[in-house]
């Protein structure tokens, strides 16, 4: 379940199913992406799940170990905490920019 955002961008697309900030073809997967977030609390079930397919789901490295990530389309993913069962930070985000 999604229990906090770290953006307004992953919170707009929540809440409103749009944003200013992501280009509007991005917004259904997005959306669809957030809502099996939502509907799931273990990462194996977001795996099984993964409708739209290719979420290509993995870890992150580096000073962001902690975190994780799913592809909305490159080079914009989902990506966030999870602990106990629930999603943290959720940002829609290019974190391949420097």
């Amino acid at each position: 379940m999604i229990q906090g955002f770290g953006n307004k961008l992953a919170q707009d697309i929540w809440e409103n199913d749009r944003s200013k900030g992501l280009p509007q073809e991005l917004w259904i997967r997005a959306k669809a992406l957030l809502t099996i977030m939502h509907s799931t609390n273990t990462l194996d079930d977001l795996k099984i799940k993964g409708q739209p397919p290719n979420i290509r789901l993995h870890k992150l490295k580096g000073d962001r170990k902690n975190q994780w990530s799913v592809t909305i389309k490159l080079p914009c993913c989902i990506t966030f905490e999870f602990k106990n069962g629930e999603f943290l930070e959720v940002k829609i985000e290019n974190y391949h920019k420097g």
